[in-house]
């Protein structure tokens, strides 16, 4: 008999022009925790933030190096949402990244699968904030 598989995403690397000031952003402005900042040493630091309460992936935030690496900053998907930040309370984390002066590039909408809103961090990177319906 051999072991069910077992497997999740730890990390997901978001490419970002400064460590501090994508720190800033995340924790001041979407209330995320930084989980781990090791400094590694010539420059490099290993950070983990991740959404409050989350018991799932963390992002990964890793300073951009060299100028090929510049130009994925805030470009990682080709324009597309990139990441999807699920939520418990949709109106409330809305209204909180409203206060803090989060970029939604739309209304909140009610859609089949649930209410999302797309909205951008420091860098244009798109996402969605998303509560799923039940």
């Amino acid at each position: 008999m051999t072991a069910s598989i077992k497997q999740q995403i730890g990390n997901v690397a978001l490419v970002v022009e400064s460590y501090d000031d994508a720190i800033e952003f995340y924790t001041k402005k979407l209330q995320f925790t930084v989980v781990e900042d090791t400094d590694l040493g010539g420059g490099k630091r290993w950070v983990q933030i991740s959404p409050p309460n989350s018991d799932g992936t963390n992002l990964l935030l890793a300073q951009a190096s060299g100028e090929h690496q510049r130009q994925a900053v805030g470009n990682q998907s080709g324009g597309r949402v990139f990441l999807f930040l699920q939520t418990n309370d949709f109106w409330r984390d809305y209204e909180l990244m409203k206060h803090n002066g989060v970029m939604f590039h739309e209304a909140p909408r009610e859609e089949e699968y649930g209410i999302v809103v797309v909205f951008e961090d420091l860098y244009g990177n798109k996402w969605d904030l998303l509560q799923l319906a039940h």
